[in-house]
């Protein structure tokens, strides 16, 4: 039995922020933006929208598209570091309201590597025969935690949610191989100090232009697959320069390589889904295709999948 995704969905903000909004706000400039990060605009949340409800709309429409009810969900698991409160988690909030009255709910705190992390976890309880279909969320309101006065931060982050439902699927599709990792002797380069997150931009970019192409890599390498089988590639929009280190460690030319940094900025844990959910509506993704999901984020941490598509 191997675990796969059967349902996708995903939810973004109607407000968009652009780079010129932010250049009344802070000391910088589109071209500034644009040449270092890749980024254009990011969607902004409206104060009455907390996470969960942004978890709520994202996981709505990935049971949907799984042709499941809620009540058939087994675990909820929630990546997110911006719950609408410190407890109870997103994942009871939402397990509420959905009506998955037989799901276990519970949150994931990895940052922008959470989705991945709940992708890996719902494939062992699935290949234990514990749970059947599990619901895994990335969802950030990162727009609550931002100091909109740091010019350094305030750029990069925005708000929005992605939803998949991992089920058994064939026994030669779904999650092939992982790789996860955690080195905690970063903490002190990304976290969130009282209410505001704070990042030390140049470590943290020289540490994931590093894991983001090895642990692509060592996905593949671990499903037996050479950089040749690889169809697309879905790795965290934190930053342009960033994801293409780890296109060209694969090989990939620039239209397999999932890009929505430019709309939406770094999403965190929501980045991977989404993405995973507008290249599959643009087409660029059909069955079989062998995918690289990978991610970093505080912690540090980071985790990535090779997931051939298909249920």
């Amino acid at each position: 039995m191997n675990a796969g995704v059967i349902g996708i969905g995903r939810y973004v903000p109607e407000r968009v922020m652009t780079n010129e909004e932010l250049e009344r706000m802070v000391d910088t400039s589109d071209e500034w933006i644009r040449t270092r990060t890749g980024i254009e605009e990011r969607r902004i949340a409206d104060k009455e929208m907390d996470t969960s409800h942004m978890a709520e709309l994202a996981a709505k429409e990935a049971l949907n598209d799984a042709g499941l009810e809620a009540s058939e969900i087994d675990l909820i698991l929630v990546a997110t570091v911006t719950g609408d409160y410190g407890f109870p988690s997103v994942a009871c909030l939402i397990q509420e309201r959905l009506g998955a009255k037989n799901a276990v709910a519970m949150d994931l705190s990895a940052a922008c590597a959470g989705f991945i992390y709940g992708m890996i976890t719902a494939k062992q309880f699935i290949q234990t025969e514990t749970y059947k279909n599990i619901l895994v969320i990335g969802v950030e309101k990162l727009s609550k935690i931002t100091d909109w006065e740091d010019r350094n931060t305030a750029v990069l982050f925005g708000d929005g949610a992605g939803a998949a439902v991992i089920a058994p699927v064939e026994s030669d599709k779904g999650i092939l191989s992982f790789d996860m990792g955690s080195d905690g002797s970063g903490a002190k380069h990304l976290y969130q100090n009282g209410d505001l997150l704070y990042m030390n931009g140049r470590e943290v970019f020289k540490f994931a232009v590093r894991q983001m192409p090895e642990s692509s890599m060592k996905v593949v390498e671990k499903a037996g697959l050479s950089k040749e089988d690889v169809d697309f590639l879905i790795p965290h929009q934190a930053n342009i320069r960033i994801m293409e280190a780890a296109r060209e460690r694969l090989d990939l030319p620039k239209e397999k390589m999932a890009v929505t940094v430019s709309k939406y900025g770094n999403t965190s844990s929501s980045s991977i889904p989404i993405a995973l959910v507008e290249a599959l509506k643009e087409g660029k993704i059909k069955d079989g295709d062998v995918l690289v999901l990978v991610g970093f984020g505080g912690g540090l941490t980071w985790g990535a999948v090779a997931l051939r598509w298909g249920k």
